[in-house]
């Protein structure tokens, strides 16, 4: 029987994950609502649908994968087709939602694991908790959370910031953020989906949390470019979206990735991962 993944909201995360199934033999269903997207979704191997708009089956489906992004009123998926999946739960043998690490919330730099309460500060933070237990809620649903760290990666980062101009390193003491690259969001997915634990919270970042600023510096170092200017926090003009980000610090762990799924991360601090992404162009 051959394994299908529908992917709801299939972006930078979920394609990364299709290169890896379509090899395998897997059929994958990516949905947007971005009609410019579909050409990008074949060609990382999966069949584009533009949802809402055309119509979705579940017929056949194995795996699903959700990267939609919840709202003040919930998930956006069990919405529309919540009662559908309700009907079809023994169907699926993995379900995979991707959630944020915002859901802990601050504190204060020190580390949080998958134990930890969650705590958000800040709505988008409060809105994945709700989302999270919604899906969480649908009886005999063999659901997997996976809590994302700040995402980069190809086209995504330092470099492509660098590229654009009038990047600027925000300092505000002892403020960490942790890091993943996507080729490791990947491959913990597909390790899930090779070992299912229904139920089961997964942290997705790397070994190393960082200031933003070191980040920022080595990667205009690898690119010989001068090093952008320092501004305090508190006198930088953010957006309340940014600012947000660093109302919380705290550092991540990531050993369940590590001992229940047998994950060797390709990239497992941000130097890594930077070079990486210099000699690849």
């Amino acid at each position: 029987m051959t394994s299908t993944l529908l992917s709801f909201g299939h972006g930078y995360s979920a394609r990364a994950l299709s290169r890896l199934l379509a090899p395998r033999g897997w059929r994958i269903i990516g949905t947007t609502r971005n009609p410019d997207q579909l050409e990008e979704i074949r060609q990382a191997g999966a069949e584009p649908v533009l949802w809402p708009g055309s119509d979705v089956t579940l017929d056949g489906v194995t795996h699903l994968l959700i990267s939609t992004a919840p709202d003040a009123s919930g998930d956006p998926i069990l919405a529309a087709l919540g009662d559908e999946i309700a009907k079809r739960a023994n169907q699926f043998q993995w379900v995979g939602y991707l959630s944020t690490t915002a859901v802990y919330g601050d504190h204060d730099g020190a580390w949080v694991d998958e134990t930890t309460p969650v705590a958000p500060t800040a709505a988008r933070g409060r809105w994945r908790v709700m989302a999270e237990q919604q899906w969480q809620a649908v009886p005999d649903l063999p659901v997997h959370i996976f809590r994302l760290a700040g995402i980069y990666g190809p086209g995504r980062g330092p470099f492509s910031k660098l590229g654009k101009g009038g990047i600027r390193r925000i300092i505000k003491p002892g403020q960490v953020f942790s890091r993943i690259h996507v080729a490791d969001i990947a491959q913990v997915l597909s390790a899930s989906m090779d070992r299912p634990n229904p139920g089961t919270i997964y942290n997705v970042c790397d070994d190393e949390p960082v200031p933003p600023q070191d980040v920022i510096a080595y990667a205009a170092e690898l690119q010989g470019l001068p090093l952008p200017p320092a501004v305090d926090f508190d006198k930088a003009d953010l957006t309340p979206m940014a600012r947000s980000f660093y109302s919380e610090n705290k550092r991540v762990r990531n050993d369940r990735i590590k001992n229940e799924l047998g994950v060797t991360l390709k990239y497992p601090n941000y130097r890594i991962g930077l070079e990486a992404l210099a000699q690849e162009g």
